[in-house]
Formats: structure tokens, C-alpha cells, sequence
């Protein structure tokens, strides 16, 4: 059986997110995508295998190359899912600055004695 990782747990690293941001258009080997970073290639391989794993990204063998690409599918699925969750906290928000506004009228006629008369 395959272990297979959380993609959040995934995209939380900084330098994963950039991995993808550099694949995103475009199909790199992995001296390339390591060239990218200050950090070694072994943890480069690392990284990449978290997010093969996750399938965010592939890997194809092209001799004895290794080239990786982003799998914008997979991300499209979770910016699915995500969406859900962001209809709901915008409509709270919104919800929340209505009501703000309306205590801020509500005291601001208060506060003006012209008002009141």
C-alpha cells in the first residue's frame, strides 16, 4: 500500500509552493529546479518527492534525465474545495461589516445633537 501525503500538509512549506510557482508553466529537470534555491539538491529530491507523492506535481523519466511539471488539475481540485469555504467566510465577513456600519450610523446619530432635534 502507498502512503499517501496531505496535500495541505504539502503546500504549507514555503519552498514547495515555489516549486510549483516555478513549475507551473513550464517543465524543468531537477539540476534546474534546484538551481532555483539556495538549498541543496537532495533536499530539492525531497521536497519533490512529497509533492509527487501528493500528486501535485509529475515526474517522467526522459533518458537520464528527470524533468517535473505542476499538475494544475490536482490544484484546480483543491481551489474547488476551497472555494466552498471561501463563499462562507465572505458572506460572514460581509455580514460582519454590515452590522459594524450599522452600529457606527446607529452612534454616529447619537453622538450629533443636531441630529436628535
Amino acid at each position: 500500500m502507498e502512503l499517501r501525503r496531505d496535500v495541505f500538509q504539502a503546500i504549507s512549506d514555503p519552498t514547495r509552493r515555489e516549486i510549483i510557482d516555478l513549475l507551473s508553466d513550464q517543465s524543468l529537470n531537477l539540476n534546474a529546479v534546484a538551481g532555483h534555491f539556495s538549498i541543496t539538491r537532495p533536499a530539492i529530491s525531497k521536497h519533490i518527492k512529497i509533492l509527487e507523492e501528493c500528486g501535485l506535481i509529475t515526474v517522467k523519466q526522459d533518458g537520464r534525465e528527470r524533468y517535473c511539471r505542476a499538475d494544475v488539475h490536482k490544484l484546480k481540485e483543491i481551489d474547488k474545495w476551497l472555494n466552498r469555504y471561501r463563499k462562507f467566510w465572505n458572506h460572514k465577513l460581509d455580514a460582519l461589516g454590515d452590522f459594524l456600519e450599522r452600529g457606527e450610523n446607529e452612534k454616529s446619530s447619537e453622538d450629533n445633537p443636531l441630529k436628535n432635534k
